[in-house]
């Protein structure tokens, strides 16, 4: 087997694997609560939550670029295999979890921190390790390929956590531990340095601590910012978010003057001359603020709307949200390798630019939907936004590795991620932020008329004060938000409730519909943003130039 073969397939299953574990904790987080003894629904397990979701994300966005710029210093390959030997490790601490509680919550947090830290060392290198291995003429079908590994991953991860979850909360994260021995014996015995590491350089400490900490903060700022402070169902106004979001800023702008004064910068801001390596990057970010957040809203919409009002029980509908997302998949799986292979012939800017305008005209279609749509249109769109999403990635990222000379590649590899990952988790943030504002505005109303209608009005003043944080997420953990709202009523209430009125709320329809039309707007006006975002990005990929490949300048 020639060895860029070798290099596409190990590269692909480590990128597959991150992936696949990046979202199967999503699914499977009712099994996991349950198993460490944790009431999801209580007030201050919703933090354990959020890190639970967002922590893998802000550790992996914050240690890319640092590992690509070592990956040029000390070797992508070795770094690579480091990566691949600790996900495993964290997988198994995962498996072998020895507490319950909130202790039980928190190593959970910190295991997935390791896994994060694996993960950052696979996406930092396969990309580079991928052009290394690569002539120009088939990076495109190559990179294509290892993306829609990535989201692949990302769906069959939702699968698969519905049905391990269902035998073992545990397994969800044992599967990952064969594949990654696998992948780290082969990588270990079969991958190779193709481009001599250069170790005359020196770590850039001042840069590496203010881009750190400072990204650090701003990742912790937007993860508290969505989360309830006070009597406000959301945290921008905490002062510690407010102090967090400030300082961060503030040493990231003094990291770009850093960067520009040392002699070895771990950030090479002179790539953003290349003008195809800054719009590239530039489209990509966007890209990723715009979309990242729409599978957990569309899976949430799902699990908490769609499929309850379509007769589903909660505690199917994690599941059947995984499989109904399906379409998105198909639609990727089908273009990424032919808009790689296209791009490899015909350059990158036409099929990336038409990538995001058909994205950005599948969310305006989005707002168009009911909250009770049909589901051959609603499948027909993600497809479509799939297609789109595959016609852009490969040749995106083909352009931007092809536009660096070889010594610069693992830090372009590692920008390149950051850039993407760090626009993923503030889309979460956008995301979350719009519907939690909407809901809080709607959502009293909506629960007091429904529970009026249904002939309780003496719950009205009590379910005024249901947390919205707390009502997304029950329907989105597959609880029953109506149980949940009921067992906090006072005896003395909940016996003035009649019986008729009980078995009305407890119908799997009721409470989605309740807030089913106040989700839907919130939704719109997230993807009317989201689409706005995504036409500015196919804006910039036009603005990439024509293509450049770095050898024939080297």
């Amino acid at each position: 087997m020639q060895y860029k073969w070798v290099a596409l397939s190990n590269t692909t299953i480590g990128v597959l694997m991150a992936s696949i574990n990046g979202t199967i904790i999503i699914i499977s987080l009712p099994a996991i609560f349950r198993g460490i003894n944790i009431n999801p629904l209580a007030p201050s397990s919703f933090q354990y939550l959020l890190w639970i979701l967002m922590g893998y994300n802000v550790v992996t966005a914050t240690l890319l670029v640092t590992f690509g710029r070592l990956s040029d210093m000390f070797g992508r390959v070795r770094l690579y295999n480091l990566g691949f030997a600790i996900f495993t490790i964290g997988s198994i601490l995962l498996f072998i979890t020895p507490n319950t509680g909130s202790l039980g919550a928190i190593e959970l947090i910190l295991f997935r921190i390791v896994q994060g830290i694996g993960g950052a060392f696979l996406f930092a290198n396969s990309a580079a390790i991928i052009t290394d291995a690569f002539p120009h003429t088939e990076r495109g079908k190559a990179l294509g390929i290892n993306q829609i590994a990535a989201l692949a991953g990302s769906l069959v991860g939702l699968i698969l956590g519905g049905i391990l979850s269902t035998i073992n909360w545990r397994y969800i994260f044992l599967v990952s531990v064969p594949v990654g021995l696998l992948g780290t014996v082969w990588s270990y015995i079969k991958l190779k340095e193709l481009t001599q590491p250069d170790r005359t350089q020196k770590i850039d400490w001042a840069g590496n601590s203010t881009f750190g900490i400072g990204l650090i903060l701003i990742l912790l700022g937007v993860t508290y910012g969505i989360m309830p402070y006070g009597s406000s169902q959301l945290g921008w106004n905490n002062p510690w978010v407010i102090s967090s979001m400030v300082i961060g800023t503030g040493l990231l702008t003094s990291f770009i003057f850093i960067e520009r004064k040392v002699k070895y910068p771990m950030f090479r801001l002179e790539l953003f001359k290349i003008r195809m390596f800054a719009a590239g990057n530039i489209a990509s970010m966007l890209r990723s603020f715009a979309y990242g957040g729409l599978m957990i809203m569309l899976i949430i919409f799902l699990q908490g709307i769609w499929l309850p009002i379509h007769g589903y029980s909660f505690s199917e509908t994690p599941f059947w949200a995984g499989i109904y997302m399906i379409p998105l998949m198909i639609g990727f799986v089908a273009m990424g390798p032919i808009s790689g292979w296209l791009s490899d012939r015909y350059g990158s800017r036409f099929l990336a630019t038409l990538g995001m305008v058909i994205v950005g005209l599948g969310f305006i279609a989005l707002t168009t939907i009911p909250y009770d749509f049909a589901y051959p249109e609603f499948a027909t769109i993600i497809f479509f936004m799939g297609l789109g999403n595959g016609m852009f990635a490969s040749p995106n990222t083909a352009s931007i590795m092809n536009s660096v000379p070889r010594k610069y590649r693992g830090s372009a590899s590692g920008m390149r991620a950051t850039l993407q990952n760090s626009g993923q988790t503030a889309s979460l943030a956008l995301f979350f932020t719009i519907v939690i504002i909407a809901l809080s505005y709607y959502l009293p109303t909506a629960l007091s008329t429904a529970v009026t209608q249904a002939g309780a009005p003496v719950l009205s003043q009590y379910v005024n004060k249901v947390p919205v944080t707390g009502a997304l997420f029950a329907a989105f953990l597959g609880y029953d938000p109506v149980k949940a709202i009921l067992s906090t009523i006072p005896p003395s209430i909940a016996a003035q409730i009649p019986t008729s009125a009980i078995h009305v709320m407890e119908q799997r329809t009721w409470f989605s519909t309740a807030i089913a039309p106040a989700f839907i707007s919130a939704l719109r006006e997230a993807f009317y943003i989201s689409g706005g975002m995504t036409f500015v990005a196919a804006a910039v990929s036009a603005l990439r130039g024509k293509v450049k490949i770095a050898e024939e300048e080297e």
